[in-house]
């Protein structure tokens, strides 16, 4: 079963997320913070990482750039989410795979992460 880490201090949209993705078999973890987002990472190695671009604590830059020095998250898909446009989450951070501005409808969800990652694994 493939694992998704859904990072987002807004507790309604990481509940979302993780209720879209558990209905079509991904297993599902989340964090609320950048900060918290790396401590789970010391104890999962998920195949996809969405990541909120405005957080408090480490935000979705900060983060991003040390899951990418981590030799082995480096190459773990990353769904930056925001509700700006991407034009101006580009300006500061560029080192993910794909972009959802918020809000999204379920159907995007499902289609950007089965993009990154394939078929869903129901084992």
């Amino acid at each position: 079963m493939q694992t998704v880490l859904v990072v987002d201090d807004e507790f309604g949209v990481a509940e979302v997320l993780q209720s879209i993705l558990e209905d079509e078999g991904y297993r599902v973890a989340t964090a609320i913070n950048g900060k918290q987002a790396l401590a789970r990472l010391t104890e999962l190695t998920p195949d996809l990482i969405m990541l909120d671009y405005m957080m408090p604590i480490l935000d979705g830059t900060q983060t991003l750039a040390a899951i990418r020095k981590h030799p082995t998250l480096a190459r773990v898909p990353v769904i930056m989410m925001s509700s700006l446009e991407e034009a101006a989450v580009r300006e500061t951070c560029t080192d993910y795979n794909s972009f959802m501005r918020k809000p999204f409808r379920a159907a995007a969800v499902l289609k950007t992460v089965a993009q990154l990652l394939g078929p869903v694994d129901r084992e």
